[in-house]
C-alpha cells in the first residue's frame, strides 16, 4: 500500500454500509478515483465538509494495487464552494458537470482537465442565474477537448478542408464536428450551425465567455449532449445532464 497526497474535488457522494460514505474523487495527480471514508456518516470530526459535493481540498488516500476502492485516510477543505447548492440552476450545472468528468477523465493524472474543473466550478459558483447555462456549456466543451474529443470547427472533421467562417456549416457528431458542403452531402445526420454559432463554439473552445439568449443557450445544450453521447467511452445516458437540460428556472428570469 502507499499513500497517495493530492488536490482533488468530490464529485460524487454515496452513503456506505452504516457509518461510511464512497465519495468519487477527481485528482490532479491520479485522475478519478473512488474512495470509501469510514465513519463519515456517524462523525463529521474526521472528515468535516470533505464529504459535501464539490468540496476541493488535499486528499490523503491509501491506495493498494488492483483495488477499484480506496481509503481515504483525510481530506484537508481548502474551497467549499456553498454558493452551488444554493440555487437550484447553479447546483444541477455544477452536478452535469460532475458526471461528465466522471466519465471523461480516466484514472491518470489530468492536471489540465483537473485546473479546468476548478477554474469551471468557481465561475459557476459566481455566475448569474442568467448565466449559468452559458457557463456551464464553455467548462464542459473545454473538457471533452483537453481529455482528446476536441471538435473541428474551422476545417472540414473529413477531408481537413478550411470551412469559411462567414457560412452556415452542417456540424456532423458522429464526424467529430465541422463538415464542407461537399463531405455534408456524404455524412448523414448533423446540425446546420450558422457562422454565431460556430464562432461561439470557437469561443468556449479557447476559454472565453460567450453571452448568449436562451433560445441559443438551449440549442447549444442539444448539441453538447449528442456530441457526449456519440463520443464517450459508454453509451449510458447522461442523467444529471438530463435534469440540468431540462431545467425550468430560467424562464423566471426573462
Amino acid at each position: 500500500m502507499s499513500l497517495l497526497q493530492t488536490d482533488a474535488i468530490v464529485l460524487h457522494v454515496a452513503d456506505y454500509l452504516e457509518s461510511s460514505r464512497i465519495l468519487r474523487l477527481v485528482t490532479r495527480e491520479a485522475g478519478v478515483q473512488s474512495v470509501v471514508a469510514r465513519g463519515a456518516r456517524s462523525s463529521r470530526k474526521r472528515f468535516g465538509s470533505a464529504v459535501d459535493l464539490f468540496a476541493e481540498g488535499q486528499a490523503q488516500i491509501q491506495t493498494k494495487p488492483g483495488r477499484d476502492l480506496h481509503a481515504l485516510q483525510g481530506f484537508d477543505v481548502t474551497t467549499a464552494r456553498p454558493a452551488l447548492a444554493l440555487d437550484l440552476g447553479r447546483f444541477t450545472a455544477a452536478s452535469a458537470i460532475a458526471e461528465c468528468a466522471l466519465r471523461l477523465v480516466h484514472e491518470e493524472a489530468a492536471p489540465v482537465a483537473y485546473g479546468t474543473l476548478v477554474e469551471g466550478l468557481d465561475q459557476l459558483a459566481m455566475a448569474a442565474p442568467h448565466d449559468t447555462v452559458t457557463v456551464t456549456v464553455g467548462v464542459l466543451w473545454r473538457l471533452v477537448a483537453e481529455v482528446g474529443f476536441r471538435p473541428s470547427v474551422g476545417h472540414c472533421a473529413e477531408c481537413h478542408a478550411p470551412v469559411e467562417a462567414q457560412l452556415t456549416a452542417r456540424f456532423s457528431v458522429m464526424a467529430g464536428g465541422t463538415v464542407c458542403a461537399a463531405c455534408a452531402r456524404r455524412t448523414p445526420g448533423g446540425r446546420l450551425l450558422p457562422p454565431d454559432a460556430r464562432a461561439a463554439l470557437e469561443a468556449w473552445l479557447g476559454g472565453h465567455p460567450v453571452p448568449l439568449d436562451a433560445s441559443a443557450a438551449r440549442a447549444h445544450q442539444r448539441l453538447l449532449r449528442e456530441f457526449l453521447l456519440e463520443h464517450l467511452p459508454e453509451r449510458r445516458p447522461l442523467k444529471a445532464y438530463q435534469v440540468w437540460e431540462q431545467g425550468q428556472w430560467e424562464t423566471n428570469l426573462k
